[in-house]
This record gives C-alpha cells, sequence and structure tokens, in this order.
C-alpha cells in the first residue's frame, strides 16, 4: 500500500469523526494534506518511525505499549487526546486544527482514530515503511512535490 492510499485512509477516518462546524466541508484532500503535516519533519518529509521512536524512548509505558499495538498485527490500542498532545506537542495540534479550520478538540478527536490506523497501515511487516521514499514517488519526484505543494497555495503546475 502507498503513502497516498494510507494518508486517504486515515483523512476518511478522520473526517468520520467530524463533529465541527466544518462537518462535511473538510475535504478528504484537505485532511491528508493536514495529516502529512503533522506526521511529518521539518524537511516536509513523512516521519512515522521518529514518532514511534520517541513514544519508546519517552519512558511512558502506556505510550510505548500504544506504539507496539500500532505497529504489530494485532488490534490497535486506542490513544486519548492527553497522549497525542504527548506525542506530538500541543503546537502541532494546534497548527493541524488552523490548517482544518476546526477546534484542537475536533482535531483531537479526530486523530485519535486516524493516527493509529495510519502507522498500523504504513507497518504491515511489524516495520515502517519508508516514508519520506514513498511520497516522493507517488507524486512524480521532487517537481511532483513542488506542484503539489504549489497547488495548495493556488499557485499552477511547472511543467
Amino acid at each position: 500500500m502507498d503513502i497516498n492510499t494510507i494518508l486517504q485512509s486515515g483523512a476518511q477516518l478522520f473526517k468520520d469523526k467530524l463533529d465541527t462546524d466544518r462537518d462535511g466541508k473538510v475535504e478528504t484532500a484537505e485532511i491528508a494534506s493536514a495529516l502529512a503535516s503533522l506526521l511529518g519533519n521539518e524537511q516536509g518529509q513523512l516521519n512515522l518511525s521518529s514518532i514511534i521512536s520517541s513514544m519508546q524512548r519517552g519512558g511512558n509505558s502506556d505510550l510505548m505499549s500504544l506504539a507496539a499495538s500500532w505497529l504489530g498485527r494485532g488490534e490497535n490500542e486506542p490513544v486519548s487526546g492527553n497522549q497525542l498532545e504527548q506525542i506530538f506537542g500541543h503546537d502541532k495540534i494546534a497548527a493541524f486544527a488552523r490548517q482544518l479550520g476546526i477546534s484542537e478538540a475536533a482535531a483531537l478527536n479526530g486523530l485519535q482514530e486516524a493516527v493509529p490506523t495510519v502507522i498500523d497501515k504504513a507497518s504491515p511487516d511489524g516495520t515502517l515503511m519508508d516514508m519520506g521514499e514513498q511520497l516522493l514517488k507517488s507524486v512524480g519526484g521532487v517537481s511532483g512535490a513542488i506542484d503539489l505543494v504549489g497547488s495548495f497555495f493556488g499557485r499552477k503546475k511547472t511543467s
């Protein structure tokens, strides 16, 4: 399964849980883009392994258990809004919510199902796929990534 499919799956789950003023008005593509930003690093690459590593080395046994369940083949343990803030930090959750024009509470509510699903699907054999390389391939390389980002800001394709 490629990263776009994984992000779309997480975005659909998120959209299904939205209970805000924008119900039905947030497009799945918007959510997938916001998820990619939330799950990415400063270079714009998805960095799920870093997220899992931070959960495992933080010394918090609850987060370690979550990480193991999301990577494993069994059911994903549910994550709370508080745990999501521990994983990503308040600033990233707030930026995610602002990107979608929803409340932080609504963002946390939707992310409780989306994040475990994305990580679970990105680790079908218990190890995470190489997301940065997958993402670049799926959008047509570096120029495709530039076009994709530009499209979010109303720019035309470079080709």
